[in-house]
């Protein structure tokens, strides 16, 4: 008789914690209780998945291709900068092929000095074949190529996550499919374009010098409307000189609304990368002005105070995925290894450009393959007919239990029910999300049972 006791108070224990651990995901309920008794609660209950309560699904590709130009295209500033430390001068530095880094020098005894300075840059292989006495060439091999495609995919992997925790979606979904796809379910989501765009934004910060000492510089227009920026750069695409662009800053207008964009011509040097910043978020100025205040690791400050120092009174441009968000002059040097990325937008396109920054940059561009999105309705329709099929379901194994078992089916019938509320008890303890399949599964579980 004590053992029967003791397995009837477990049993006991096993229920009331099953009802618990529940309540949270009855909202309707738990917010009639008091708060001192709400903290004895759990936080969280069941979510719902996203075929229950709306949101989107995309299915998005890493454009591997371009992450290896994008790696390339860093080394070759890399060399720049080495050869420049070690006062060679060379003609040109610059990516000639999918993954080619040609450099070009005048005839003499450079080749052999160049060659023993540029040894040790990783993953890259001279290539004999394709070189001059004037020039040397240097490839990626396949293994480092497919290297790079593998890391940048999960990279994206990694960033994404990360740019969706600070977004404050609960119970998303993301991971990797196949070879260079990636899954992204946000169940619930709000403002589904405003994720889409946080998502999908590359955030490749880059500092870089404009070029005012060009002729061109002063031809450009003061300031086009939007939608021009194609034929302005069709004019003077002749006249753009080589290791320049033309780049465009965003201007709002704040009585109209208008917007325009202002063309400068930019060195394509990358001074200083994103991948340096230590910090980013969101401040207001003395107008009200929201801005973006970044800091910079240690290495990221050394580099950002010598480029100011030896760039006094010349303008840098603050460039964001190949658009201008600020060109400020250079008034003195910069130390302390902090920034201020200022520009037309509001409060909410400040503070996404805050979290993109701080997840990090992609190593390469999105391309979306599949762009679903579900409406809260269908997931309103679909919940009432799960816990109608349920109840259903539940209510039929009953009676046919206690029809043709007798009082052995009635036993049975409450160790069915006993079973059902462990189970929904376990998911709500669990945090589980509930799904179409998983209410699918509880029918099943039940009518097996009976």
């Amino acid at each position: 008789m004590k053992k029967v006791g003791g397995r009837f108070v477990m049993l006991a224990l096993v229920v009331v914690f099953s009802v618990v651990a529940f309540l949270p995901s009855y909202p309707a309920l738990f917010q009639t209780l008091p708060p001192w008794l709400k903290r004895a609660f759990p936080n969280k209950g069941i979510a719902l998945g996203l075929d229950l309560q709306g949101g989107i699904h995309l299915v998005l590709e890493v454009e591997e291709d371009r992450a290896v130009e994008i790696a390339v295209d860093r080394s070759v500033n890399t060399i720049q900068d080495l050869l420049t430390d070690k006062k060679i001068a060379v003609e040109s530095v610059k990516r000639t092929g999918f993954a080619q880094v040609t450099l070009v020098f005048p005839k003499g005894d450079l080749k052999a000095q160049i060659q023993k300075i540029l040894e040790g840059i990783p993953g890259f292989s001279e290539n004999a074949g394709a070189g001059s006495d004037s020039t040397l060439v240097y490839e990626l091999p396949e293994g480092e190529i497919k290297r790079i495609k593998d890391s940048a995919i999960n990279q994206a992997l990694e960033t994404i996550r990360n740019r969706i925790d600070q977004f404050g979606v609960a119970e998303p979904l993301i991971q990797r499919q196949g070879l260079k796809q990636i899954v992204v379910q946000l169940p619930g989501i709000k403002e589904p374009k405003r994720a889409k765009d946080l998502i999908k934004e590359t955030a490749l910060l880059e500092f870089k010098m404009l070029d005012d000492t060009n002729r061109l510089a002063t031809e450009l227009p003061q300031r086009v409307l939007k939608g021009q920026e194609e034929s302005i750069l069709k004019q003077h695409q002749d006249k753009i000189p080589e290791g320049d662009q033309i780049l465009f800053e965003k201007v709002v207008e704040k009585d109209s609304g208008r917007e325009y964009r202002i063309p400068y011509l930019v060195k394509k040097r990358v001074m200083l990368a994103g991948d340096v910043l230590s910090d980013a978020r969101v401040s207001i100025g003395q107008f009200n002005d929201p801005y973006v205040a970044v800091s910079f690791d240690a290495r990221g400050a050394r580099e950002f105070e010598r480029i100011t120092e030896e760039n006094v009174k010349k303008r840098m441009a603050i460039v964001l995925d190949n658009t201008i968000y600020s060109a400020p002059v250079i008034q003195e040097r910069i130390s302390g290894g902090r920034a201020q990325i200022t520009g037309s937008f509001s409060t909410q396109e400040a503070n996404d450009l805050a979290i993109v920054l701080r997840a990090g940059a992609l190593p390469a561009p999105l391309k979306v393959i599949q762009d679903l999105t579900v409406g809260p309705s269908l997931g309103r329709d679909s919940i009432e007919k799960g816990i109608q099929s349920t109840l259903l379901a539940g209510v039929m194994v009953v009676l046919f239990m206690a029809f043709y078992y007798r009082l052995s089916g009635v036993i049975a019938d409450f160790a069915l029910t006993l079973n059902l509320i462990c189970l929904i008890g376990a998911l709500a303890a669990l945090n589980a999300t509930l799904t179409l399949p998983c209410i699918a599964w509880s029918i099943l579980t039940m009518c097996m049972g009976g």
